[in-house]
C-alpha cells in the first residue's frame, strides 16, 4: 500500500505534443493535491440477449485530465510552475537575456577576464549597454553581484575593467541574468509622467509596453532623492530618450536625478497568446514496494485560477487535458531535478500593491480577496490513430476567457459607481518576497456583476465584483504576468 505523502510528481516540457523527449530531464513538482486521471473509457453493448444479461463493456478510448493544486511561489524559469503558466497563457515567456551553466561547469559561461571586464558566454540574446546584470554562482565571491553592462555583446559582454576577478572555468552554478537597467550619473530624470534620458537609449534594452518596472535600488546612489518615486510603475510608451509611465504613485514628482546612477528593475513577461504548450507528467507512488509510475503525455493546461485571500497563502490550481498515457514500474527519470525552494507567498504579507484603474487601492474600499481565472476553452481532437496509441490526437484551443473576482469592503461608492456606469478599468497586483516579484495584471476589464448587501447582523458590507477581460489595445492582451528574478526596495 502507499499514501499521499509518498507520491512524487515530475514534469518535462514536450517539443512534439504527446511525445516525451528521449532520456528526459524530469523536474519535481511542488503541489498540495491532485486528482489527475489516466483511465480507459467504456461503453455498454446494445446487443439484445434472451437471458436478460449484458455483454462485457467495450473499451472505446482513454482519457487524461484533472487538476493539480499548488501554493504560489516565484515561478523559476524552466520549472514546472513556470511551464504550467506558459501553457495556461498559451505563450512562451519573453525572458531577459540570461546565461546559465545549469549544472555543467565551463559550458555556457566559459571565462571571466578581469583586465577587460569581459564575461565570455555562448551565443544567445545579446546583453546591451545599460543593462543591469546579476551574477551568481561564480567561484570568486567578488564576481557575484550587480553590474552594469558597458560593452554590449551576445558572446563577450563587458562590465568594465577592474571590477571582476579572473576565472578560467566558471563553476556549474555560474549564472548571469539581466534584471534591469542602470543609467550614468545624472542621466536618468523623473519627469511628470515617466523617466527621461539623454545618453541611455531605452529602445535597445528589450523593454515592452505594458511591462511593470520597479524604480530605484538599494543605496542613495541608485535611487531618486524623492523617495516616493522609488516605487512600481507600468510602461505605456517607449522612446529612445523616454519611458512614459502610468500607475505612478500618488506622490510621484519631478526629480533631476543629480549625481544618481539610477537603477530600474524589470524582468521576464508572459501574456496570453495562441501557442499551445504541452508536457509530460509522471506520478510515482513511491510508498509501494515496487513503485507504480503513471505517465500522462500531451498535457496542456486548459484552466487555471490564482487566488489571493486575506490571511492565507496564495493558491493556484491548474486543470489539465492530455493525449495519451501509460503505467509501468519504470520511471522516466529515476533522479529528477529537485523541487525549487522559493518560499510560498501570501496575500496579506507579500502583496505590496493592488491597483484598480491605475490607482493603488486604499481605504475605505479595501480589497479582502482577489482571484484571477483563465479558461482556454480547449477541446480534445478524437480520431482513429495509426500509431498504435490510444487517446486523442491533439487539443485545440478556444477563446481565452479571463475573469477577475474582486471582493472589496463597501466603504464608498467609488467602485460601485464605476460599475453602474459600465466603464472599463484595469487591475494589477504586485506580489513580492525575498527580493523577487510577480506582477499579475489584467490591462482591460469590465465589471459585469457586483452588489452590496447586508446579509445579516454584525457583518461588514462587501461588494463581490466580477469582471471579464477584453482585448486591451495598448498591450494586445487579456492578461499579463511579469516576473522579476531580482529587485531592490
Amino acid at each position: 500500500m502507499t499514501e499521499s505523502n509518498r507520491v512524487r510528481a515530475t514534469w518535462v516540457d514536450e517539443i512534439t505534443p504527446g511525445t516525451t523527449p528521449n532520456t528526459p530531464r524530469m523536474r519535481a513538482v511542488r503541489f498540495t493535491g491532485e486528482t489527475l486521471a489516466y483511465k480507459p473509457n467504456f461503453t455498454n453493448s446494445e446487443e439484445i440477449r434472451d437471458d436478460r444479461m449484458n455483454a462485457d463493456p467495450i473499451k472505446i478510448g482513454e482519457s487524461n485530465s484533472g487538476p493539480v493544486n499548488t501554493e504560489f511561489s516565484f515561478p523559476v524559469d524552466g520549472t514546472p510552475h513556470s511551464s504550467w503558466l506558459a501553457s495556461l497563457f498559451a505563450n512562451p515567456w519573453a525572458n531577459t537575456p540570461v546565461r546559465d551553466n545549469d549544472g555543467t561547469a565551463d559550458s555556457i559561461i566559459t571565462q571571466v577576464t578581469a583586465s577587460t571586464g569581459v564575461v565570455a558566454v555562448a551565443t544567445g540574446s545579446a546583453f546591451a549597454v545599460g543593462h543591469l546584470v546579476r551574477t551568481s554562482g561564480f567561484g570568486n565571491a567578488g564576481n557575484n553581484g550587480l553590474f552594469k553592462i558597458t560593452t554590449g555583446s551576445a558572446t563577450v559582454p563587458a562590465v568594465g575593467a577592474g571590477l571582476l576577478t579572473d576565472e578560467a572555468a566558471p563553476p556549474a552554478a555560474a549564472r548571469m541574468k539581466v534584471v534591469g537597467l542602470q543609467g550614468a550619473s545624472g542621466d536618468l530624470v523623473a519627469a511628470a509622467d515617466g523617466i527621461t534620458s539623454t545618453t541611455l537609449d531605452f529602445t535597445t534594452l528589450g523593454l515592452v509596453v505594458g511591462q511593470w518596472i520597479k524604480v530605484g535600488g538599494t543605496g542613495a546612489a541608485f535611487r531618486f532623492a524623492t523617495e516616493a518615486n522609488n516605487s512600481w510603475a507600468r510602461i505605456v510608451a517607449i522612446a529612445a530618450g523616454k519611458l512614459t509611465l502610468d500607475n505612478l504613485p500618488a506622490s510621484w514628482a519631478t526629480d533631476a536625478g543629480t549625481g544618481k546612477t539610477l537603477r530600474v528593475f524589470f524582468g521576464d513577461q508572459l501574456k496570453n497568446g495562441v501557442t499551445k504548450k504541452f508536457g509530460t507528467m509522471e506520478r510515482g507512488f513511491m510508498g509501494q514496494a515496487v513503485p507504480t509510475y503513471i505517465v500522462q503525455k500531451g498535457m496542456l493546461v486548459n484552466q487555471g485560477e490564482i487566488t489571493l485571500d486575506t490571511g492565507a497563502q496564495i493558491k493556484a490550481t491548474y486543470t489539465f487535458m492530455g493525449l495519451t498515457g501509460s503505467a509501468s514500474t519504470t520511471s522516466l527519470d529515476s533522479s529528477p531535478d529537485a523541487a525549487t525552494t522559493n518560499q510560498v507567498m501570501s496575500a496579506a504579507v507579500n502583496v505590496g500593491r493592488i491597483s484598480q484603474g491605475g490607482v493603488a487601492v486604499a481605504g475605505p474600499n479595501f480589497v479582502k480577496n482577489l482571484s484571477l481565472s483563465i479558461n482556454n476553452n480547449a477541446r480534445v481532437i478524437e480520431a482513429i490513430r495509426s500509431d498504435g496509441l490510444v487517446g486523442p490526437v491533439d487539443i485545440n484551443l478556444g477563446e481565452n476567457t479571463t475573469e477577475v473576482t474582486l471582493n472589496t469592503y463597501f466603504g464608498s461608492n467609488t467602485y460601485y459607481a464605476a460599475f453602474l456606469a459600465g466603464a472599463s478599468t484595469n487591475v494589477a497586483s504586485v506580489i513580492a518576497k525575498n527580493g523577487q516579484a510577480v506582477v499579475l495584471a489584467v490591462p482591460r476589464m469590465t465589471c459585469t456583476d457586483g452588489n452590496p448587501s447586508a446579509g445579516g447582523k454584525n457583518q461588514d458590507v462587501m461588494v463581490p465584483f466580477k469582471a471579464m477581460a477584453s482585448m486591451d489595445p495598448l498591450t494586445n492582451a487579456h492578461v499579463i504576468m511579469d516576473r522579476l528574478e531580482y529587485y531592490e526596495n
